[in-house]
């Protein structure tokens, strides 16, 4: 029987004639129901006025629609917990739950896509063949190489191997293959009165040398001296041994120049092998003038300690020296690499040997007195004392 062939007063009225003596056969006949569904009525609906027969009708429903939700939601908790454990983070993994969900639960592709928070646009999509296959193969290999380089320094090289795409392309590959390295951000404290800068505008015009140290395999430290131009930013030599004292010092500074020639300055720090005799006679036979930093201003040299820094996380960080010999030619391979195939950033992604050979030595370019950013004279420069 339909619900809705009698209405509540209907059924109340008929309850309420067969309540005053009307025979059961005439009272169905009259009605055209059966006498099963009046005894129905009765024991369910007896004695019960129209408004509550209403509301006992809508909370029946209403129990109905809540036994319903209450038993989809128990099915999509027994599909979710198929799931559990599994990120859908990108719109595949969320194309992949819903064909689990349709295969393992039976749901169906709207439900499927709702539990899971797609649509079912998203779900029919086919995704076209990767255009950047060979790229993001490319990119791979070289960040496996290079394993301290970004994505830009990594875009620099693609170009110089003639790929002909942007640096946005390769960011987003770069992200998508989860490539990026984690870097501590140190706290910058602001200064006030900072020096003016002269930045070298031909090569030999003014070389860096600085110290750093390491240690090998047993624990024994050995030193390094490294020699920069900060003109075109070429590393001419690092010099690697257990002692560098003053004289080795010297040696390798002559057997630079007789290849590049004599520099007009020297920025040191304030070292013993670098106030002793031996470099203050060097440099007064050659002309060179040693221009040393303040006790404690490593900024001073800030060429030099940016090339350190470099040095260090792309070739001393990712090696392990057994013997002083593999460190001389892990290092030597390493500052070739450095002056002949690694980009730099400050000279336009060219490498330093790119960037020398645009910028041929020529002292007329540079004999003009020199000065700062500022427009003053730069600090005098100071020779060692006896």
């Amino acid at each position: 029987m339909r619900k809705s062939r009698f209405t509540e007063e209907q059924i109340v009225g008929i309850l309420q004639e067969y309540a005053a003596g009307a025979k059961v056969s005439e009272l169905c006949r009259k009605h055209g129901m059966s006498d099963k569904t009046l005894y129905k009525w009765k024991s369910k609906y007896g004695g019960l006025q129209v408004s509550e027969l209403r509301r006992l009708k809508d909370l029946e429903a209403e129990n109905a629609e809540l036994k319903r939700l209450l038993a989809d939601a128990m099915l999509d908790n027994a599909g979710l917990k198929g799931l559990a454990g599994k990120k859908l983070l990108t719109p595949a993994h969320r194309r992949d739950a819903v064909k689990k969900l349709m295969d393992d639960h039976q749901f169906t592709e709207r439900r499927a896509c709702r539990l899971v928070g797609i649509s079912r646009s998203s779900l029919a999509y086919q995704a076209r063949p990767d255009r950047h296959a060979r790229l993001r193969e490319r990119l791979i290999t070289l960040s496996g190489k290079h394993r301290r380089y970004g994505y830009r320094m990594l875009h620099a090289k693609l170009v110089r191997e003639n790929f002909r795409v942007n640096v946005k392309v390769v960011e987003r590959i770069y992200r998508e293959e989860r490539l990026w390295l984690r870097r501590t951000k140190r706290k910058k404290i602001p200064r006030e009165g900072r020096e003016g800068a002269w930045c070298p505008i031909a090569p030999n015009q003014r070389w860096s040398l600085d110290f750093t140290s390491d240690a090998l395999a047993n624990g024994r430290k050995f030193r390094r001296a490294n020699l920069k131009d900060d003109c075109t930013r070429e590393c001419p030599a690092i010099e690697v041994d257990f002692s560098l004292p003053g004289e080795r010092v010297v040696e390798m500074l002559e057997r630079v120049a007789r290849e590049r020639g004599y520099p007009d300055i020297l920025v040191v720090d304030n070292g013993p092998e670098l106030r002793g005799r031996a470099l203050d006679g060097w440099a007064d036979d050659h002309g060179v003038q040693l221009y040393f930093i303040d006790p404690g201003k490593p900024t001073q040299n800030a060429y030099i300690e940016s090339f350190n820094g470099r040095y260090r996380e792309e070739c001393l960080n990712q090696h392990w020296f057994t013997s002083i010999g593999e460190a001389r030619e892990i290092i030597e391979e390493w500052r070739i690499d450095y002056n002949t195939e690694r980009p730099h950033s400050s000279l336009k992604y060219q490498t330093p040997e790119e960037f020398a050979a645009a910028r041929p030595f020529c002292k007329t370019q540079w004999a003009q007195p020199l000065e700062l950013r500022d427009g003053s004279a730069p600090a005098p420069i100071a020779h060692a004392a006896e």
